[in-house]
């Protein structure tokens, strides 16, 4: 896994900021799995990824929404991809959403956040690594891995979220809501797959 020193700044942020922070990433990994499924016809796996996302989001906007955590960690463990030698390499980012949506399910459930926090943050970057290495096949250490231009993108966007979250003029709703707009207006994932409509 790739380490950012955005990490250990997270962890000093207030829970919901560090939560906030981790679905962020998840909405932006969402396009990877929904162009899997795509492909593989199993659409209906992406929607349910996608009730679970925006039942995150809704436990961020309204206080005091009633949501099963343990339930929608079971529904979202019950469509994680499968690796076969036949599967095709987007498997490898949809599941990658799936095991960053499911720190942040946990994250719920355990009460702790600075480690949830960084597997999400790693989970995005080590993505991008993959993917950029599955292109060239090139085999690269975790060292030459955070040199790769595409994973320093991934790192600079990951700062710019925290100066945001940092930023005491920034209303909670309005920043819960302009950052959820923003990411899912540009429909494009961490790996440059856009989502279509």
């Amino acid at each position: 896994m790739i380490k950012n020193p955005v990490q250990l700044r997270l962890a000093k942020l207030a829970p919901w900021q560090q939560r906030l922070f981790m679905i962020c990433l998840c909405e932006r990994m969402y396009p990877n799995l929904v162009f899997y499924c795509q492909q593989q016809h199993t659409e209906e796996v992406a929607k349910s990824y996608k009730k679970i996302l925006d039942l995150v989001w809704e436990s961020l906007l309204v206080e005091e929404a009633k949501i099963n955590f343990d339930l929608q960690l079971e529904k979202l463990e019950a469509i994680i991809p499968t690796v076969t030698d036949d599967s095709p390499y987007m498997i490898y980012p949809a599941i990658d959403a799936c095991q960053a949506l499911g720190e942040v399910l946990h994250s719920y459930l355990s009460g702790e956040m600075a480690d949830h926090t960084a597997k999400v943050s790693s989970i995005s970057a080590t993505t991008i690594a993959e993917f950029e290495m599955t292109k060239t096949n090139v085999n690269l250490s975790p060292d030459a891995q955070q040199t790769l231009p595409s994973v320093i993108d991934e790192f600079d966007l990951q700062w710019e979220i925290l100066r945001l979250l940092r930023d005491e003029n920034n209303e909670m709703i309005e920043l819960i809501k302009g950052l959820k707009d923003e990411i899912r207006a540009s429909g494009v994932s961490n790996i440059g797959v856009f989502l279509c409509g």
